[in-house]
């Protein structure tokens, strides 16, 4: 992590800064000049350390509460921090380890889950991951099962492995004899492309067809409208309850608020889409999210993949006086597992 060019620092104001951010991380309340004489480990006197820290608020990194002669960190003093001064140490190998043996199988679906829910429980903050286009993805096969009425139930098998049976509501009743015809051609012409390409190449061969394939393609358009959409569980969110009784989350309008944003979670998943692309870890300090009831948290994201395609993003919602230390390794390494997990077996 580089140094921010916008707050050059010399050395024993790096030291105080780090320690004062570390100790409020660690404590929550405003940290003074006595305590940082205690843990600086600088051979300085109280006033020079009094003037340091008047400088560090003048530069906007510190602030001081009115309540108390201490200091606590401002949104622009923990990006320094994070940026220049954070020594992140990778997970334990114990920790490893469990990452690998509870992200070790099973569906696409089933291993976000898991994901979401592993980054909470290891951060005790929200673990959020967001879910591939299913666009993207190519079918590998489909069949069609006549219910009753006029309804027809979808078996989809994807690329990944991940299966989804999907109702869909028709205009008629297919008989199974139709169901099979489509199901083939859809299997024979189609397996192995992406749903994105499958509506558009629909229409042009209907536009080119004559007599019987129209009428086949008809029925094939009817059936694939519906059963080859993308879902809508774009992303998923595990322990937003355990935000609450956070200390710096105690007002009840600010967490009505969040979880509100969590409910809709649209904005949320654009945000994370802003690092899809963007290797290794990204953290949204306060503002910087740009979604007011992310004021006064942090958002630690790491892309995830395989087979060497960028599928989604996985992250931690938590206040901004969390432990950056523990968070970074626990949001890389689960993302880098659960991208080994969801590799396409050969």
């Amino acid at each position: 992590m580089s140094s921010d060019p916008r707050h050059p620092l010399d050395p024993r104001a790096r030291q105080l800064l780090r320690t004062l951010i570390s100790r409020h991380i660690q404590d929550g309340g405003p940290v003074g000049s006595q305590t940082l004489a205690r843990h600086a480990g600088l051979d300085v006197s109280a006033a020079t350390i009094r003037n340091i820290l008047s400088d560090l608020e003048d530069a906007g990194l510190l602030a001081s509460p009115h309540t108390s002669a201490g200091r606590v960190p401002t949104a622009q003093g923990y990006r320094v921090f994070v940026d220049s001064l954070l020594q992140v140490k990778p997970l334990r190998a114990q920790e490893m380890e469990r990452l690998r043996g509870e992200l070790g199988g099973g569906g696409q679906q089933s291993l976000l889950g898991s994901a979401s829910e592993l980054v909470s429980a290891m951060t005790h903050f929200v673990g959020v991951v967001s879910v591939p286009r299913r666009e993207q993805l190519a079918f590998r096969h489909i069949d069609f099962v006549a219910l009753d009425g006029q309804r027809v139930m979808a078996i989809i098998i994807f690329a990944d492995h991940e299966v989804q049976n999907r109702i869909l509501q028709t205009r008629r009743s297919f008989e199974p004899a139709e169901l099979e015809r489509v199901a083939n051609y859809l299997n024979q012409q189609f397996a192995g492309r992406p749903l994105g390409d499958i509506r558009a190449a629909l229409v042009e061969e209907l536009r080119n067809a004559r007599d019987e394939m129209e009428a086949l393609l008809s029925q094939t358009m009817e059936l694939a409208e519906q059963a080859l959409v993308p879902g809508d569980d774009d992303m998923l969110l595990a322990g937003q309850n355990r935000l609450i009784g956070v200390q710096d989350l105690s007002d009840l309008d600010r967490l009505r608020e969040l979880f509100e944003a969590f409910a809709r979670k649209r904005e949320i998943l654009q945000l994370l889409e802003r690092t899809i692309r963007a290797p290794g870890v990204r953290i949204f300090i306060g503002e910087e999210t740009g979604l007011a009831p992310l004021e006064g948290m942090s958002l630690v994201t790491a892309p995830y993949g395989a087979g060497g395609r960028t599928l989604g993003v996985l992250g931690v919602i938590g206040p901004t006086r969390m432990a950056y230390e523990r968070v970074i390794p626990v949001v890389q390494a689960t993302a880098a597992v659960l991208g080994a997990a969801l590799q396409p077996e050969p």
